[in-house]
């Protein structure tokens, strides 16, 4: 990609954009700025499952897992729904998801026609799905992290080198 080349965009999808790709999305973010390339990935995630709310809180402990990496998310941050913001599908050069059946929800949004949509597994060279922590306890979420964490490092060249 040369200098003056827009930054390839990726898109974290999960259910309600409330932990997972919240989370994907800040440990995504610190993995570029560690590597000095921001003006060469932009990074946004959002919700896709009918119950998704712009606005809607992020987890508690999504908080406390990624402070735990040394990640603190701004004061206000809150979930995006992707049924209300279509133009970040259409915009995506590369879709991240949590499970097969976020993937799937995806090929009802015509602007996902087309676009390569990978599991953040897959990304990462593993196969199935990053469940969702939801309702469980700490040790969950931070394993989810853990999890999240490892496959996006293992597809970070991946991602900038496309």
């Amino acid at each position: 990609m040369s200098p003056s080349s827009p930054p390839r965009r990726v898109l974290i999808v999960c259910h309600a954009n409330t932990s997972r790709s919240i989370i994907a999305e800040a440990v995504l973010r610190q993995m570029v700025d560690e590597r000095g390339a921001a003006e060469r990935l932009s990074v946004r995630s959002g919700g896709i499952a009918p119950f998704a709310r712009d606005g809607s809180l992020v987890s508690l402990d999504a908080r406390f897992v990624l402070r735990e990496v040394g990640i603190e998310l701004p004061e206000g941050v809150g979930a995006t729904d992707l049924k209300r913001h279509r133009e970040l599908i259409s915009e995506a050069d590369l879709i991240l998801v949590m499970t097969e059946q976020q993937r799937q929800m995806l090929a009802a949004f015509p602007e996902a026609d087309g676009k390569v949509v990978l599991t953040v597994r897959e990304l990462g060279g593993e196969a199935g799905d990053i469940d969702d922590p939801a309702m469980q306890e700490e040790d969950v979420f931070r394993r989810c992290r853990v999890d999240i964490t490892r496959c996006l490092s293992a597809g970070l060249t991946r991602l900038l080198d496309a």
